[in-house]
C-alpha cells in the first residue's frame, strides 16, 4: 500500500465521451442476477413492496439513513439499489448499504441536495418513522465482479454501494479504498470504513487536504484490477482518465452526463399504438410519449433504472444513459434521456 495520498475531489475535469468510457467498462457479474422485468406500457412494474420506515436518523452532516422493515424480503448482492416511491409520487433510486443477508429490512442513505429536484428534501423533511412506503426492486447494475485486486473510489454519499462490497471481499483479497468528501463531518459511515479498511483506506476531506494524485493511487496495481468508482461527475471523469490500460472501470454516477447540446426535434412513431408524434428539441421522448400514453411506466428520469427501456424498430439512437450494455443498445433505448440521431425514430409500443 503506498503512503497515504492527499486529495480534494476533482470537480472540473472534462468528461470522457460516452463511447470512450464504455470501452473501458466491464459489466460481467460475479453472481448470476435475476432477470429484470421487461419494460411495460400502461401498467406498473412488478415486485413492489410495502415496507415500514422503522428508522429515520441523521448519520452525518446533511445525510439521513433509512431502515425499511418487512419480512422475507428479496435477497440482494453488493451494488444493488431499490426504487423508493415517495408520498408525493416522486421515485428515487438509492443504493442498499446494509447487510445483504438480512431479509427483515433494507438500509439506504441519502444526502440532502438543496438545489435538486425535490426528492432528497422530501426524504429528509417529510418522511417519519412508522410511515409505510412503496419500494421496488432490488436491482443490480453495479455488481462486484471477480478480479485479482480492487481499487474503490468513493465521493461522499458514493460510499453507500461500495460499503457492502468491502464487507463481502474474501479474506486475503488485495484492495484499497480512496474515500473523499467536503468535510469529515459530512462523510457517512466514516468510522465503519476505518474499521473495515485500516491502512488500506485513504480518507481525505476537501477542507483539509490538497489535490489527489490519481496516477499514484493506481501505480503498481496488478493487471486485471477492478476499479469501482461512485461519486460526482468530476471525480468519475478524473478516475476514468487516470485509469491504467490494464484495469477495468466499474462506474456509478450521481447523475447522467450532460448532453452535448444542439438537440433538434424529430418524428417519433409508436408502431403498435398507431401514433406519430413530434419530440421537441427541448423535451424528451418520455415526455412526448406520456402525453399520449399517460400510464407508461417510468422511474428515475435519469437513465439509471431501466424502467422506461423500449425496443427500437427503426432509426438511429443517440444513447445518453449509463445503464444499457452495447448489445442492448443495438435495438433498445431508455426514453427518459436518449434521443434520435436521425430525423425519425420508430418504437415498438
Amino acid at each position: 500500500m503506498p503512503k497515504p495520498l492527499t486529495l480534494a475531489l476533482v470537480t472540473g475535469a472534462a468528461l470522457l465521451t460516452r463511447r470512450a468510457l464504455r470501452r473501458r467498462v466491464r459489466t460481467s457479474p460475479l453472481w448470476p442476477l435475476p432477470a429484470l422485468d421487461p419494460p411495460v406500457s400502461g401498467r406498473p412494474r412488478s415486485r413492489a413492496l410495502r415496507l415500514r420506515l422503522a428508522a429515520h436518523e441523521t448519520i452525518a452532516d446533511g445525510v439521513v439513513q433509512l431502515r425499511l422493515a418487512g419480512a422475507g424480503l428479496p435477497r440482494w448482492e453488493p451494488g444493488a439499489h431499490v426504487d423508493l416511491v415517495l408520498p408525493s409520487g416522486l421515485v428515487r433510486q438509492y443504493s442498499l448499504c446494509g447487510d445483504p443477508g438480512d431479509t427483515s429490512c433494507y438500509t439506504v442513505a441519502t444526502r440532502l441536495v438543496a438545489d435538486g429536484r425535490g426528492g432528497s428534501r422530501e426524504v429528509h423533511e417529510r418522511l417519519a418513522e412508522g410511515m409505510e412506503l412503496e419500494v421496488r426492486g432490488p436491482r443490480n447494475r453495479f455488481p462486484l465482479v471477480d478480479a485479482p485486486a480492487y481499487v474503490f473510489v468513493a465521493g461522499g454519499i458514493g460510499i453507500t454501494p461500495l460499503l457492502p462490497m468491502l464487507r463481502a471481499l474474501p479474506e486475503g483479497t488485495a484492495w484499497r479504498l480512496l474515500y473523499g468528501g467536503r468535510t469529515r463531518a459530512s462523510m457517512p459511515y466514516l468510522e465503519e470504513v476505518r474499521a473495515l479498511a485500516g491502512d488500506r483506506a485513504t480518507v481525505v476531506a476537501d477542507d483539509e487536504d490538497g489535490r489527489v494524485d490519481l496516477p499514484a493511487l493506481f501505480a503498481g496495481i496488478p493487471e486485471g484490477t477492478a476499479v469501482y468508482c461512485c461519486g460526482p461527475d468530476g471525480l468519475a471523469a478524473a478516475v476514468a482518465e487516470a485509469l491504467p490500460g490494464t484495469a477495468t472501470l466499474h462506474l456509478e454516477r450521481f447523475a447522467p452526463p450532460a448532453a452535448a447540446g444542439g438537440d433538434t426535434a424529430f418524428e417519433l412513431e409508436l408502431r403498435r399504438s398507431g401514433r406519430t408524434l413530434t419530440v421537441p428539441a427541448g423535451s424528451t421522448v418520455l415526455a412526448a410519449v406520456r402525453r399520449e400514453l399517460p400510464d407508461l411506466a417510468y422511474s428515475c428520469e435519469q437513465g439509471f433504472c431501466g424502467t422506461c427501456q423500449q425496443r427500437v424498430l427503426e432509426g438511429e439512437i443517440d444513447h445518453r444513459d449509463e445503464l444499457l450494455t452495447d448489445a442492448e443498445r443495438q435495438n433498445s433505448m431508455l426514453i427518459c434521456v436518449s434521443r434520435a440521431r436521425s430525423d425519425r425514430l420508430v418504437l415498438d409500443m
